[in-house]
């Protein structure tokens, strides 16, 4: 049976832009540049900013904790490489505009010194408590690696006020371009299901679930493979989902595998359900079998505009443009630089961008491309044609907001439950009258927070 007639989970609404996954997907993951200077961020996760635990002029070594916070919902940083401090200062982030970062001049960096660490045959998850793996977690300083960058021990840490039954891991890998999570699950295979099962006692979760795309039969049959060979294939579950964008969305994927819908605003954990990208759940095998902390993630350096697109194990902090280069540089075709894909990236100007822990991909757009683009296209008015409506995951109604925040009726765009937008982009993508839906709603959401910060407590 063609395995694709199998992917029956998928949820309500979505797109499907063109894949552009053949630049990369059969490139496997090789070493990054040798770097002279990393940016370590210190805000790269959801929840409270990091503090500096280093001073300017003081030297670091590779895997030193260089920022941290008393927070419950935040993550420590590590220095990736061996170096001197050369100074704490703004840094172009791609997200907040600007940010604090520790800057570091590489003393001595070889690739081949932090290759990705081997997991040995005998690995066995009942040698680590939960406790424990929910400590080493936090001391790695891992994060979601395929979205927001939430703090990695808040979600699986077991809560008694919160019960948590199901475990799904996402290897959907939806948008377009993009590699990293798919060479990670066949290149690391043994690596991922070791922190899995480590995910699973750490959370308590009784279930779970491996949910990757139709378009990927290949990483579906290694999978599989392993788990019948470690003998939990009755215990967790690969589950192939119709290829669909977004369908790498944890409310999406939830949705398709469970049935389930997370309740608006709300998050995953609250219906008993924890989801973990598959890079996360090999950082977590890292972090508690060989207590190496989150410095290095593989990253695809894609787009028809690259010289050598491929898939690189890269230092945290790395600069883009240290990045594109080693890639061969840039061809003359260039014309826009996006840190992830082209629905739900974010179009940086300043190469000196380093890369996070939640960069999974920088894509090179064309001259070409942007001109075909629909925002280079004149707008027109609505013409009401619902299609805004058919695609959003959400089920919202984004042509409402949009026209609300166009005119300013904020309190509208509140009552039109513009929170509720994951900003995956497929009503402005499916728009006919060229209106940049996501860009309104983005704008609305930034407007909201503004004069939520003004009001009075």
């Amino acid at each position: 049976m063609d395995i694709r007639s199998k992917g029956r989970f998928t949820f309500r609404g979505g797109v499907h832009p063109p894949e552009k996954k053949d630049l990369t997907c059969d490139s496997p993951i090789q070493p990054g540049p040798e770097v002279k200077q990393v940016a370590v961020m210190l805000r790269q996760h959801i929840g409270a900013v990091c503090k500096p635990l280093v001073r300017r002029g003081e030297a670091v070594q590779a895997g030193q904790k260089i920022g941290d916070s008393d927070a419950f919902v935040s993550a420590p940083v590590h220095s990736p490489i061996n170096g001197k401090v050369k100074e704490i200062a703004l840094r172009s982030h791609a997200v907040l505009g600007r940010s604090m970062a520790v800057v570091i001049d590489a003393l001595t960096y070889n690739p081949s010194k932090r290759s990705y660490f081997k997991l040995g045959d005998s690995f066995d998850v009942g040698n680590y408590s939960a406790e424990r793996i929910c400590e080493a977690v936090r001391s790695a300083g891992i994060v979601g690696m395929g979205g927001a960058g939430f703090p990695t021990r808040v979600k699986i840490e077991q809560d008694p006020r919160m019960s948590k039954e199901v475990l799904i891991i996402n290897g959907c890998e939806c948008e377009p371009y993009i590699t990293c999570d798919y060479r990670v699950m066949l290149e690391w295979t043994s690596q991922v299901i070791a922190g899995i099962k480590l995910a699973r006692k750490g959370s308590g979760c009784s279930k779970v679930f491996i949910g990757i795309e139709d378009n990927k039969p290949q990483a579906i049959e290694v999978m599989n493979a392993a788990l019948r060979s470690s003998g939990d294939d009755g215990m967790i579950k690969v589950v192939p989902v119709k290829t669909k964008y977004p369908q790498g969305g944890e409310r999406q994927l939830v949705n398709a595998i469970l049935k389930k819908k997370v309740p608006t605003g709300g998050i995953p954990p609250m219906i008993g359900v924890v989801v973990l990208n598959v890079a996360t759940t090999a950082a977590i095998a890292e972090a508690v079998v060989s207590d190496l902390p989150l410095t290095h993630r593989v990253v695809s350096v894609t787009g028809e505009a690259i010289a050598k697109p491929g898939n690189y194990y890269v230092p945290i902090g790395t600069s883009v443009e240290e990045l594109l280069e080693f890639c061969g540089s840039v061809t003359q075709k260039s014309a826009k630089v996006v840190l992830g894909g082209p629905m739900m990236g974010i179009a940086i100007a300043d190469l000196e961008t380093p890369i996070t822990k939640t960069t999974n991909a920088v894509t090179v757009l064309t001259k070409e491309q942007i001109g075909r683009a629909k925002f280079a296209r004149r707008q027109t008015p609505c013409i009401r044609c619902g299609r805004c409506l058919q695609a959003c995951p959400e089920n919202l109604n984004p042509t409402r907001i949009a026209h609300a925040v166009k005119n300013n009726f904020l309190n509208v765009a509140e009552r039109y439950y513009i929170g509720a937008c994951i900003e995956c982009g497929c009503c402005s993508y499916v728009c006919p009258a060229n209106i940049e839906v996501t860009g309104y709603i983005k704008t609305g959401k930034i407007f909201l927070a503004r004069q939520k910060q003004k009001m009075p407590r």
